[in-house]
């Protein structure tokens, strides 16, 4: 076993959670191999009492070095063999598990505090001094506090060598070309070296000097001639402000990570939901086109009429400024209009002259024959649908059908497509009648503003005459 100042240790396996840790309890440390050492108060009570933790590499010499590279770790009790005759013999195998469990969880949380020390590295600092015996004795003194060194003689040296990876920047405030006010400027100028922790020395102690320094950057001072205590304790702060500030980057950039990918995921997620509402809106639309082609058969017109009103009702919809989506619902669901006629016998619907008194009131009743052939649908374009068949040939006045409803107690799409029912059944050819010219159609629609029609959804339909006209003319090239 392995011997300091008399007293054995022994490698801990279990305890460690590593199977080259060796525990050495001595008078002056706690030792945990190739890394070291914790330190401890003289022996009371029987045992070592814990107070802190220190961690370095000490590969070449694993028992006989410390290090001054400090970090924190909560108190601990170790037994003392000198003092426990059960452990006369030194530590054996099994006697680290026998301890108290704080004892073996302290010493775990050591070793697991000493591992995340090893993975950072040792810290690099970047010394900057025109003078080549100031650089020297930092060098020396740095690298006695475990720090890795890098030295430049001016501020142009300097600013190449930024890119090795610093951690602390110690600069002379008096040097020849760049002084150390300006290379800290420089430093600051460039972003990724916002938190980059400088420290100058400096023999000024004039109250100006410090400002200027401060406004240039400076994070602390250290005075000419230097105190090793000072700069250990100064050096020691600022890297560990470092750390945490960098610690807090890598947290952020992972978390905007996490949210990046999420936010992937959640946009993929969208496409394809969006996509299958897509295609099962165009499977409704099919339903809905194959539903009424069935009055095809029966009056070719109607078949047109059919699907200039759902481009009539759109353009009306767009123009009272309902959202994208109503609109979109309103021009497929209103080709339903008319779906009832159906149930209407042939006699009645292509009755070439004038219908009789009942058999206007039976074909009166196709409203009510299309919205219960559309009723119960979880589809929001057949409930829409079915709320057109049943109300389009409703009044403003309250002197229409079925129900003789009036005013904003008709709903809202019914008074749209009663507007572009009209105007289309007018300017198109019946077998009952010749078609109207558009002119004279919004004349006589003007006149019943306010008896049959809504006025406000009357007045956006004629702002888009010219688009009406565009959309018959689809339907009838040679229409003038």
């Amino acid at each position: 076993m392995p011997e300091v100042n008399g007293q054995k240790g022994t490698r801990r396996t279990e305890a460690m959670h590593h199977p080259t840790r060796v525990l050495i309890p001595s008078r002056t440390g706690i030792g945990v191999w190739p890394v070291r050492f914790g330190v401890l108060s003289d022996p009371t009570g029987g045992g070592f009492l814990g107070r802190g933790a220190a961690a370095g590499h000490c590969a070449a010499a694993p028992q006989g070095e410390s290090s001054d590279r400090m970090s924190t770790m909560p108190p601990f009790r170790m037994p003392d063999p000198a003092r426990d005759p059960a452990l006369a013999g030194g530590y054996g195998e099994a006697d680290v598990a026998n301890w108290a469990p704080t004892v073996a969880q302290d010493v775990s949380a050591m070793v697991a505090e000493v591992e995340r020390l090893l993975t950072l590295g040792s810290p690099r600092v970047l010394v900057i001094d025109d003078q080549e015996e100031a650089r020297r004795i930092l060098d020396r003194v740095l690298r006695s506090f475990g720090y890795e060194t890098e030295l430049a003689h001016d501020g142009e040296e300097a600013l190449r060598m930024l890119e090795a990876g610093i951690d602390l920047v110690i600069v002379d405030a008096r040097m020849p070309g760049i002084s150390g006010f300006e290379l800290t400027r420089r430093i600051r100028s460039d972003t990724r070296y916002f938190d980059l922790p400088i420290v100058m020395v400096t023999g000024l102690d004039s109250k100006e000097d410090r400002l200027h320094a401060v406004e240039a950057g400076v994070n602390d001072f250290i005075s000419k001639p230097f105190d090793v205590s000072e700069l250990r304790l100064r050096s020691t702060w600022l890297l560990r402000m470092k750390e945490a500030r960098d610690a807090l980057k890598r947290h952020r950039a992972e978390l905007e990570h996490a949210v990046e990918d999420r936010t992937v995921e959640l946009r993929q997620a969208l496409r394809l939901t969006a996509t299958a509402q897509q295609r099962t809106f165009e499977a409704h639309l099919d339903t809905i086109r194959r539903l009424v082609l069935a009055a095809e058969y029966k009056d070719r017109a109607t078949a047109g009429h059919i699907e200039r009103i759902g481009r009539f009702c759109e353009l009306i919809a767009h123009g009272i400024g309902l959202p994208q989506n109503d609109v979109r619902v309103i021009r497929y669901a209103s080709i339903m209009h008319d779906v009832g006629k159906i149930g209407i016998p042939d006699a009645i619907l292509l009755k070439p002259g004038s219908l009789t008194k009942s058999e206007w009131e039976l074909m009166k009743q196709h409203p009510v024959i299309g919205a219960r052939i559309l009723h119960g649908s979880p589809s929001e374009l057949l409930q829409l649908g079915e709320v057109i068949a049943l109300s389009h040939h409703e009044k403003w006045d309250g002197t229409g059908y079925p129900r003789g409803l009036a005013g904003e107690d008709i709903p809202l799409a019914g008074r749209i497509c009663a507007v572009a029912d009209v105007f289309d059944a007018l300017t198109n050819e019946r077998h009952y009648r010749e078609a109207l010219p558009n002119e004279m159609v919004y004349d006589m629609m003007v006149a019943k503003r306010g008896n049959h029609f809504d006025p406000h959804i009357l007045d956006s339909f004629l702002e888009y005459r010219r688009e009406v006209e565009i959309i018959q003319r689809e339907f009838d090239p040679g229409r003038p």
